[in-house]
């Protein structure tokens, strides 16, 4: 009788409420190096199919949950060769001709973040998006195109190559466009690049994606996102269903050399943020001057829980990122809603007068 692998499997596996944790404590013993830090991660993450298999979901649900695992695996797989490097997504329409204006504006742009060593991400089609890649080249390029069911082919820059990423869900796409993106520009075009504007808005807006720069850009007469901006304005921040200071996680510019600019200062001296146990850290390449950390306190003690701002160094809470412990810690108990005033926080700390150039860190 030929050996049925699926069958052993199956019997293998055949387990009581009581030993399923011990089987699947003898895979991850099986599967995971010793000591990494995510065994307890994947534990659950096994937990959660197994639930799912119990509960033998109909089949759309099973097929989803499966290509959505294999596409995020292949995902994290893939970047991983980019990974440390700042990146940048751009969006904007894929029918922009090549004569226009903005398709011009486009190319000169991906060339500027090719000069301040930065990657350009777009969504892999032509107009906008071909053009930040020609400018970029392929080595600053990456492409996370999405499969149609029409034809749907890459740009001819990212075509074919191992920069080009494709998806079958859009939810999965997004969320990669977020998660790598250390800066987003925004050039007009349809319903997709409104539809990223303010889902990119309202997750920095609510805490749930980190504070980058957010660059709207149209040529200088263009009045796409000007229209837009003074709607914003007129109904949302009038009629306070946004904070007045919510606007700051916004820039308009016209050209590509503002574009450039709005995003490398943002990085001057900010570096990263992150939680750590009810503290906000801030990680800065240069500490703050005491003058300056007194002006934090002044200015911005409104995003504080309790106390005030202290400046530190590498925390060890941090051991899973070793790579950034040279950074000077700006740490907090924000209140985490005002992203807006944040931002304000982020500029400030920007200004190089209100850096050390040498010395000790301090507190306030």
């Amino acid at each position: 009788m030929p050996y049925d692998n699926n069958d052993y499997l199956s019997r293998h596996f055949q387990t009581t409420a009581i030993d399923l944790g011990d089987k699947l404590d003898e895979l991850i013993s099986m599967s995971v190096p010793p000591g990494s830090p995510n065994q307890a991660l994947y534990r659950e993450m096994l937990m959660t199919v197994v639930r799912m298999a119990e509960a033998d979901r109909n089949r759309w649900d099973a097929k989803i949950m499966l290509q959505t695992l294999r596409e995020m695996e292949n995902a994290f797989s893939m970047l991983e060769q980019f990974k440390r490097r700042r990146k940048v997504t751009v969006f904007g329409s894929a029918r922009t001709p090549t004569d226009h204006p903005l398709y011009l504006l486009a190319r000169e742009l991906g060339k500027l973040f090719t000069h301040h060593d930065l990657m350009t991400v777009t969504g892999a089609g032509d107009g906008i998006m071909a053009a930040a890649h020609e400018g970029a080249g392929l080595e600053h390029s990456l492409g996370l195109n999405i499969a149609l069911p029409f034809e749907q082919r890459a740009n001819e820059v990212v075509h074919g190559t191992g920069n080009l990423l494709s998806f079958h869900f859009f939810f999965l796409r997004k969320l990669f466009f977020v998660k790598e993106a250390d800066a987003m520009v925004l050039f007009p075009g349809g319903f997709g690049t409104l539809d990223e504007a303010l889902e990119v808005l309202t997750l920095i807006q609510t805490g749930k994606s980190p504070i980058v720069p957010v660059v709207m850009i149209d040529v200088e007469e263009g009045r796409y996102w000007k229209d837009f901006l003074h709607f914003v304005r007129q109904q949302l921040e009038d009629n306070r269903y946004i904070l007045p200071s919510d606007m700051s996680l916004i820039k308009l510019v016209s050209s590509a050399e503002e574009a450039a600019v709005e995003i490398t200062h943002f990085y001057r001296n900010y570096h990263s943020s992150r939680w750590l146990k009810g503290d906000f850290a801030i990680r800065m390449n240069r500490p703050l001057t005491t003058h300056a950390l007194q002006q934090l306190h002044e200015g911005f003690g409104d995003l504080c829980v309790e106390g005030g701002f202290s400046q530190q160094p590498y925390c060890e809470l941090e051991r899973d990122e070793p790579e950034f412990c040279h950074l000077t810690r700006l740490t907090f108990r924000f209140n985490g809603r005002d992203q807006g005033r944040l931002r304000q926080l982020i500029d400030f700390i920007n200004l190089p007068q209100n850096w050390q150039r040498e010395g000790a860190t301090g507190s306030v």
